[in-house]
């Protein structure tokens, strides 16, 4: 198994694309990359901590590879504008990739690279994985716990309709 930290935008989002995927096998809500020696909702909202939302993927790369990953992370967000994802706008929803050892870093060098040469301007951040603190329990499988919410239904169905029509082989069954 391996391991991946993505921010994003609203980890309500990712993770409700990515726990869809076949070959991940968890994905958990949470805070990274900040400086505050801890990492709450609260706190974090402020955009003071310099914490992002993010997700933790565990994955089976003989079953999913890391450049299919990314090819889902890069598709279901705006991996071009920094801080911000549609209405959310902070350093919480920054665009950030937390790669665990050299090999993910050159798969995700090599991505950005492919993103550039369709003209993509990626700013997304790069960064070692920090310490990662998991979200409060509320806001774990947000989506599938509260699929009427205002903002689940406007911002996460566009998400994962584009990973059934774009990415389908990659869809879990039943998911």
């Amino acid at each position: 198994m391996q391991r991946i930290i993505l921010g994003g935008g609203c980890f309500w989002c990712t993770q409700s694309v990515f726990s869809r995927v076949r070959g991940v096998s968890a994905v958990t809500a949470g805070y990274a990359g900040g400086s505050a020696h801890t990492a709450d909702y609260q706190s974090v909202c402020t955009g003071e901590t310099g914490h992002v939302e993010v997700i933790d993927v565990a994955f089976d790369d003989g079953v999913v590879s890391l450049d299919v990953l990314l090819d889902i992370f890069f598709a279901t967000h705006d991996p071009t504008t920094p801080n911000r994802q549609g209405n959310d706008i902070g350093t919480q929803y920054a665009s950030v990739i937390f790669y665990t050892d050299e090999a993910q870093l050159a798969i995700i060098k090599q991505k950005l690279a492919e993103l550039g040469k369709l003209g993509i301007n990626a700013v997304t951040r790069i960064e070692p994985a920090p310490k990662f603190y998991a979200a409060e329990d509320y806001h774990q499988d947000f989506f599938a716990k509260n699929p009427e919410q205002g903002y689940c239904n406007f911002a996460i169905p566009p998400k994962l309709a584009k990973l059934r029509t774009v990415f389908g082989e990659w869809v879990k069954d039943g998911a």
